[in-house]
């Protein structure tokens, strides 16, 4: 399942940013991105939009009048919003057109990607139901709602946390410490604490790789 989303963000440097990232994330795709209101209509019309990262000020229009164009018109797309509007009636007004989330700006790397794994969970929850019971209803909207983490350890940052993440996710493919050391530029020691780390918060599964003469390897997939 691909999430195909919609960047509108008016600042170059952040929209750049935002693409970049978004891309970097196993299952996403970005389709367009919109530095206005106008292009944003432009986009949806012209694009399979699943996902729109939307920030609220933009220079010909504002975010709100998007999303209640969006929920008008019965658009199939899920919104989430990102943006440095911090009154507190915009946030009630985008709650109340259906936003499925609210990231506010500056953020860091790892919270975007903690809103979009909880977005493709959400997604993935919603495609897989069959029936609708409350069971069903409730894992629908608990994968929108923060995951709670293992704490992180000192010594390990956010940042590097994301790559390892990142590297697993972009494929089906399990690695073991030192594989994944080569590839994130840390040592084995380094690289096994944040694999046993996400191995901790169930975001990893842990197996034993058998094969030649010397001892078998723990080895990561992603979950």
């Amino acid at each position: 399942m691909t999430v195909h989303v919609l960047v509108v963000e008016d600042e170059p440097v952040a929209a750049r940013a935002h693409r970049t990232f978004v891309e970097r994330m196993a299952g996403f795709e970005v389709v367009d991105v919109a530095g206005t209101f106008a292009d944003a209509v432009r986009a949806l019309g012209a694009h399979q939009v699943d996902l729109v990262l939307l920030d609220m000020q933009l220079p010909d229009g504002h975010g709100l009048d998007l999303l209640r164009q969006l929920r008008a018109t019965a658009h199939p797309s899920h919104v989430i919003a990102v943006t440095s509007a911090r009154d507190a009636d915009v946030v009630r007004q985008a709650a109340s057109q259906g936003v499925v989330g609210y990231l506010l700006k500056p953020f860091t790397a790892a919270m975007l990607e903690a809103k979009l794994r909880q977005y493709a969970d959400f997604r993935s929850a919603l495609e897989t139901t069959a029936s609708v019971d409350q069971t069903a209803v409730d894992a629908v909207f608990d994968a929108m709602r923060p995951r709670r983490e293992v704490a992180l350890p000192k010594g390990l940052s956010a940042e590097t946390l994301v790559k390892v993440r990142q590297l697993l996710g972009g494929s089906d493919q399990a690695r073991t410490a030192s594989e994944v050391a080569d590839r994130i530029g840390t040592s084995r020691v380094t690289a096994r604490r944040y694999l046993e780390y996400l191995a901790d918060a169930g975001q990893v599964d842990r197996s034993t790789r058998h094969g030649g003469s010397g001892r078998p390897h723990v080895e990561y997939r992603s979950s």
